[in-house]
């Protein structure tokens, strides 16, 4: 399975290529912003790295959130259209799934609290089975909740809240802190899903800060 990974979805532009021998081409920089200007090129790079071309790709995948709104969109509409040229499916994967997956990696099959920053002291969190099974949706907001059922659970935590998380009461111990998704597990778990023939969408658990004007009220003369 060859397989091609975008991750635009916070300070990293990062591409990862799984060349269907075992070898894989792992790339990432962080450049903040800015990620439309870097990424085609990287893409381009990865590829040569790797002796492939976009018509060797068998899967696309693409990290869909939480994150930066204009990160996000950047690698989806990318991949988006990598699938449609090639008529390969695309697959769509939460920052905070490869973070609970990289942590069973580390921990074994255990209950994992999968948790990146948000604004205003809240968090992304989300609760995943021993086996990886969502407990339930993602969420967003104050630390404290997730604490109390990641402690119900037993749950390990993992990603860069983690630490949000404990000082808000969880019990679990951190098995990891990373930001951005480990490439090597978003190749793998992108080979191990199962398409479902519908494009990425954005995982948005928030609303963004930016909001339309109200309408002006018509003026009585």
């Amino acid at each position: 399975m060859r397989v091609l990974a975008i991750d635009t979805s916070l300070e990293a532009c990062a591409v990862g290529i799984a060349a269907g021998d075992g070898a894989r081409v792992l790339r990432s920089e962080t450049i903040g912003r800015g990620h439309a200007e870097r990424l085609f090129a990287m893409v381009a790079e990865a590829l040569d790295a790797a002796g492939m071309t976009l018509a060797d790709v068998d899967r696309f995948a693409v990290i869909v959130g939480p994150g930066s709104f204009t990160g996000i969109r950047v690698g989806i509409a990318a991949v988006r259209g990598f699938a449609l040229a090639t008529g390969k499916p695309a697959i769509g994967l939460s920052t905070l799934d490869v973070h609970a997956a990289a942590a069973r990696a580390i921990a074994g099959a255990v209950p994992v609290l999968s948790v990146v920053p948000g604004k205003g002291g809240d968090v992304f969190a989300a609760l995943f089975a021993a086996d990886g099974t969502p407990v339930a949706p993602p969420g967003n907001g104050p630390a404290a909740g997730f604490a109390a059922s990641a402690s119900a659970a037993g749950a390990v935590l993992a990603g860069s809240g983690a630490d949000t998380v404990a000082a808000a009461g969880a019990t679990g111990r951190i098995v990891h802190r990373a930001s951005a998704p480990d490439l090597a597990t978003v190749l793998a778990l992108a080979a191990a899903a199962v398409p479902t023939g519908e494009p990425p969408r954005p995982l948005y658990l928030r609303a963004p800060d930016a909001t339309p004007a109200a309408p002006a009220l018509p003026v009585r003369r």
